[in-house]
């Protein structure tokens, strides 16, 4: 028997143990190839995929801070502009009272000082009157209180005189 003639027999037992060894070979072998395999792949493009949606997560949250921390800044300057305003209208306010009690204490004193220098006038007329006419009485020899008084010459030349 040649290369060209087989043995049938052999031929038989050898396509047999082939498939046999194939079989074992698909059921056993294969399968945790293709696991091992896919447990590589899941390593490999799998890590870079759950680095991608982390990646895009943390993306994500730092937008999402971004704008919080843009409205935050947006919301201080708010507040910042209205206690300016308020610090103004509140000095102004503080202002435009403090000129009306100015006034009012102006307008007080100069309503002082007028009945002051109104009293103080009649008393220095009636001190002046009285001291002009000692003195006449002293330079004349002779007591004139009661002529002044009978004629009214005092209140005469007070009277005559622009205040």
């Amino acid at each position: 028997m040649g290369p060209l003639q087989p043995n049938p027999a052999e031929l038989v037992l050898g396509l047999c143990l082939f498939f046999a060894l194939f079989a074992v070979l698909g059921v056993v072998l294969l399968p945790r190839i293709e696991r091992v395999l896919a447990e590589r792949h899941d390593a490999t493009e799998g890590r870079l995929a759950r680095a991608e949606q982390a990646r895009a997560e943390a993306e994500r949250t730092a937008d999402e801070l971004a704008e919080r921390l843009a409205a935050a800044r947006h919301e201080a300057a708010a507040v910042r502009q209205r206690a300016t305003e308020e610090a103004a209208a509140l000095l102004a306010a503080a202002r435009a009272e403090g000129i009306r009690q100015r006034e009012e204490l102006v307008a007080e004193a100069h309503a002082r000082i007028a009945v002051d220098r109104a009293l103080a006038e009649i008393e220095l007329r009636a001190e002046v009157g009285a001291l002009s006419v000692e003195l006449a009485s002293r330079v004349v020899g002779e007591p004139l209180a009661d002529f002044a008084a009978e004629r009214g010459t005092v209140e005469r030349y007070f009277a005559d005189r622009p205040a």
